[in-house]
């Protein structure tokens, strides 16, 4: 059963990274890299500043910390440690019939995918604070970060499991620290 789910999605990928063009390479190598989404996690705080005071805003931002180092390294413990599973660009099978759009693979593991646990738990996170005043927020949210998982289909470094999964956790992460931090929140209100 695991071995022909591992096959399905061996061919998934195919198939979507093979949907690919040369036209399309630059903006999908673009939207992948973090670096470019600096100024949207800006907006992002900036948002959730205006919500509150200082104080809390302060508590917002390392729970928001706590989330990503959270995530980012529950992800690198299944890719390092309990999964260990090849890169699709890293099997020899694969290479062959598979666009890299990348310059380089990547690490030798990949699931889960960390782009899009790190980016789904942010979208859910952000988009449920900011709920009562952008009602429609986490909509666009997590539409950006099923676009940022597929550009990792995309460039050819996950595998469609490793971003459903590394989405699926980033979501279970971004609602547990919501949670987190509306507790916080209301711990310590300014009276």
């Amino acid at each position: 059963m695991l071995d022909q789910l591992v096959q399905y999605d061996k061919e998934l990928f195919i198939f979507l990274n093979g949907l690919g063009s040369t036209t399309w390479d630059s903006f999908w190598m673009f939207y992948t890299d973090k670096v470019h989404w600096i100024p949207f996690y800006v907006i992002l705080a900036y948002f959730m500043y205006k919500r509150s005071n200082t104080k809390m805003f302060v508590l917002t931002v390392v729970v928001i910390a706590l989330m990503i180092l959270f995530t980012d390294q529950i992800t690198n413990l299944f890719k390092k440690v309990l999964v260990r599973r090849p890169r699709p660009c890293h099997e020899d099978d694969l290479i062959q019939v598979m666009r890299l759009v990348k310059s380089s693979c990547g690490g030798a593991f990949g699931y889960f995918s960390g782009h899009a646990s790190n980016s789904m738990a942010v979208a859910i996170f952000s988009g449920l604070v900011l709920r009562y005043k952008y009602k429609y927020l986490i909509y666009f949210l997590i539409v950006w970060a099923i676009v940022m998982a597929y550009s990792r289909v995309y460039i050819g470094v996950h595998y469609p499991l490793d971003i459903l999964s590394g989405m699926l956790f980033g979501a279970f992460s971004g609602v547990l620290f919501y949670k987190l931090d509306k507790y916080f929140q209301s711990r310590f209100q300014l009276k």
